[in-house]
């Protein structure tokens, strides 16, 4: 195809996408992971999920009471550096109910040259979420290591600075899809 003079880069050299990291958060059955698959369809990106990493470590025999929760957002953090630095797009799928969390998705991106962008979920229909959580199978559901709304902090300080768009999951499926891949492309 021939370049097309002043033309948008994209449509002079075909599908040249930038890398880009979004950070999903919300609490567990807020519709985090659902979303996430969709963005990551729509974006061509990677979904890392932080929840079957922790299964996993819990799986193999660590315990409980020693900080899985850490290492698996480590991990996650580990894989994601991997495929942005590789130039493709990651939707990191976690609860990042704290600070610290969240600005490791900060730095992660400013360490990769790479846009940031986070999703937040929400579900104000209290039936709705406990339905979503009462049909988690598989691993995660096992090993699942629930967060309460009391250890989900408010977005103040340096993470209520980054650019954020909270979902209310209790509306149409598409149209938070729609908002959120806006958002993030925007």
């Amino acid at each position: 195809m021939a370049a097309t003079p002043g033309a948008p880069l994209e449509r002079q050299f075909g599908d040249v996408r930038v890398p880009m990291l979004v950070a999903m958060a919300g609490l567990p059955g807020s519709g985090k992971s659902t979303l996430a698959e969709i963005l990551a369809g729509r974006l061509g990106a990677t979904v890392i999920s932080v929840d079957p990493i922790e299964a996993s470590i819990l799986r193999a025999g660590i315990d409980s009471d020693q900080p899985t929760g850490l290492a698996a957002y480590l991990v996650a953090e580990t894989m994601a550096e991997q495929v942005l630095l590789s130039g493709h797009s990651v939707v990191v799928d976690a609860v990042n109910a704290v600070e610290p969390a969240r600005l490791q998705w900060r730095d992660l991106a400013e360490r990769c040259d790479v846009k940031l962008r986070v999703v937040e979920t929400v579900c104000s229909d209290p039936d709705l979420h406990e339905e979503r959580l009462a049909k988690r199978t598989g691993i995660v559901a096992a090993y699942a290591v629930e967060q309460s709304v009391d250890e989900y902090d408010e977005w103040r300080g340096a993470c209520g600075t980054l650019p954020r768009i909270t979902l209310d999951t209790a509306a149409p499926l598409g149209e938070n899809a729609n908002t959120a891949l806006d958002f993030v492309e925007g």
